[in-house]
């Protein structure tokens, strides 16, 4: 049982929660939904006055207004009052939040302040991702490219590659400029110019192949060369479908993320596992694969997916791991611990480990995380503080993210 005081702070309740039971809520109307890359969550009107928050991988199921979730980790249970409205007013397009000029400034300001600590400028960014406009998409390419050439002693790789992730998340096109420099600049540590590349597919523009081809041609990372292979894949896919209905059926995600590849329709999880496993096989059909286990679900899914951390491409393994820090699976902690661990992995390889022990989080992920914040590599130390960071706001029962700290004007729910 995790178990939680009851008293109630800035309009929370906490409760004591039995994991793995079933709670129901009769009268629920979904809200939202929203994902930082890292934690995937929906919002659902429970009441009048009520919001409940709850991660993806403890929705159960909703049908008309009765929502009913499996307690595998703490949730929150919000009651709006007059002091902390939750629910913020969502823009017309519906992917992004409203907020003020004055902190949009405040924002973008501070994610370009580098005395800032990394945690601190990582709340900023995943607030950033989930708005538009010139200000956000500009303080976001300023710290892919420019901090990435500033002489200091910490330029920061990781809050580089997070900003041109996030760039492709948003699928802004008016990033592609910035993001083709990035991509085409060697000078650049190979994470960052693999996030461009990803982006770019993300964003998913024909006119972004003649650079991708180029780069799958020139570049000396191989985890940049396969990315470009992924991007270029996925952009023919959706050269492929059109402009049909099929379109959102190829993007669409579970897991509200921007996928570099369409997971595998077939339905076997040994079939899939066989594709995944196979050094023979091309890029996109592994990722495929590897994205049809993580829909798929259930132990044999999970132990298909660990497994393929043996994979010979670092790309790919970094990959099995963020899936596997989606799916907060704790089979998979052991593995996990292992490559970050391991100080002849790949750097990228490592992070997504230590982002993915921090998604679990019992207490061994938790001391393994403390251990490597002091690696000498800094990708891998800066991941540990990071995830660290949003496990101390998660058990607080604060939002790691800015944007849902606001106080904006309560809207009904539709």
């Amino acid at each position: 049982m995790i178990k939680t005081s009851d008293h109630r702070r800035e309009g929370i309740m906490e409760e004591d929660i039995d994991p793995g039971t079933f709670r129901v809520w009769p009268e629920a109307v979904f809200f939202d939904s929203w994902s930082n890359g890292y934690s995937y969550c929906h919002r659902f009107r429970i009441s009048s006055d009520e919001v409940l928050v709850i991660r993806s991988t403890d929705f159960h199921s909703i049908s008309g207004r009765v929502l009913v979730i499996q307690s595998l980790h703490s949730f929150l249970h919000f009651r709006i009052t007059a002091s902390f409205k939750l629910l913020l007013k969502m823009a017309v397009d519906g992917k992004s939040f409203e907020v003020t000029p004055e902190t949009e400034k405040l924002l973008c300001e501070r994610l370009l302040d580098q005395t800032q600590p990394i945690s601190e400028r990582f709340r900023v960014l995943f607030s950033l991702r989930n708005l538009r406009g010139p200000a956000p998409r500009n303080a976001l390419i300023h710290v892919m490219y420019n901090f990435a050439h500033v002489p200091t002693k910490d330029p920061s790789n990781l809050l580089a590659h997070e900003a041109a992730f996030a760039l492709g998340q948003m699928q802004d096109a008016d990033a592609i400029p910035a993001l083709k420099l990035v991509l085409n600049d060697l000078s650049l540590h190979p994470i960052v110019r693999h996030e461009a590349a990803e982006a770019l597919g993300a964003i998913g523009l024909e006119s972004n192949i003649p650079l991708l081809k180029d780069s799958l041609d020139s570049d000396p990372a191989q985890e940049v060369r396969e990315t470009c292979e992924l991007a270029l894949s996925r952009i023919q896919g959706l050269k492929n479908v059109g402009e049909n209905n099929q379109k959102a059926t190829l993007e669409a995600s579970p897991f509200l993320s921007v996928d570099p590849a369409a997971p595998a329709s077939c339905s076997s999880v040994n079939e899939l596992r066989e594709i995944i496993l196979n050094e023979e096989k091309g890029m996109y059909e592994r990722y495929a694969a590897l994205f049809g286990l993580r829909n798929h679900g259930g132990d044999e899914a999970v132990a298909a997916i660990i497994e393929s951390l043996n994979a010979k491409s670092a790309l790919l393994r970094h990959e099995v791991a963020y899936v596997l820090g989606q799916l907060q699976n704790r089979s998979a902690s052991d593995a996990l611990s292992r490559v970050l661990k391991d100080v002849n992995e790949h750097p990228m390889v490592r992070h997504e480990a230590a982002e993915a022990l921090g998604s679990i989080a019992d207490d061994q992920c938790i001391s393994l995380l403390e251990e490597f914040s002091n690696d000498p590599e800094p990708i891998v130390s800066q991941s540990c503080e990071v995830a660290l960071s949003m496990l101390d706001f998660e058990r607080s029962g604060k939002s790691f993210e800015y944007l849902f700290m606001q106080a904006p004007q309560l809207q009904e729910a539709t």
